[in-house]
């Protein structure tokens, strides 16, 4: 059987967003430096990667929250409830490791591994897990900066009442 590939970039303030689709769910999604020269954009016409591009034009437009994208399951159900632990981090909010550990009883390491292995970032926000003393790393883009500036955006486009954090 044939499966239907593609694969498409789109610039974004953080970077160029490298997305891989098969079929009928989106692969991965990677935060590169710059723009391939080599990658021809043709990927856009594909179902799931046009929905992407889509979703993901309107997060930066500040418009959209949350993401509703079918992603490739992963292969235990260990990861996918870490996944799920990292996807209800609600938008402009933080949990640290331990946090998200204790919510679904796992470990802080457990999560760490979970975020650096997130083939999804952005759609998975492994940027808004923390350490307990801050946003000091993340394997995405060009790391903890591009931590910062997703968590510094989100926190500007909550609602007024919503904005609890000292800056």
């Amino acid at each position: 059987m044939r499966r239907t590939t593609a694969t498409a970039c789109f610039d974004s303030p953080i970077g160029t967003i490298l997305l891989h689709a098969e079929d009928a769910a989106l692969m991965s999604l990677k935060i590169l430096p710059d723009r391939p020269a080599h990658l021809d954009n043709g990927g856009e016409a594909h179902p799931i990667v046009a929905m992407a591009i889509r979703q993901l034009s309107q997060y930066f437009a500040g418009t959209r929250q949350d993401f509703d994208l079918p992603l490739q399951a992963l292969p235990s159900a260990e990861g996918q409830m870490l996944r799920a632990a990292i996807a209800a981090i609600p938008y402009g909010e933080t949990r640290t490791y331990g946090a998200v550990a204790d919510i679904c009883g796992s470990s802080a390491r457990a999560i760490g591994q979970a975020c650096k292995t997130n083939a999804y970032p952005l759609l998975i926000p492994c940027h808004r897990v923390t350490s307990a003393t801050g946003p000091d790393y993340y394997s995405a883009g060009q790391g903890p900066r591009t931590k910062s500036w997703l968590l510094d955006f989100e926190y500007t486009h909550l609602p007024p009442e919503k904005r609890t954090r000292l800056l």
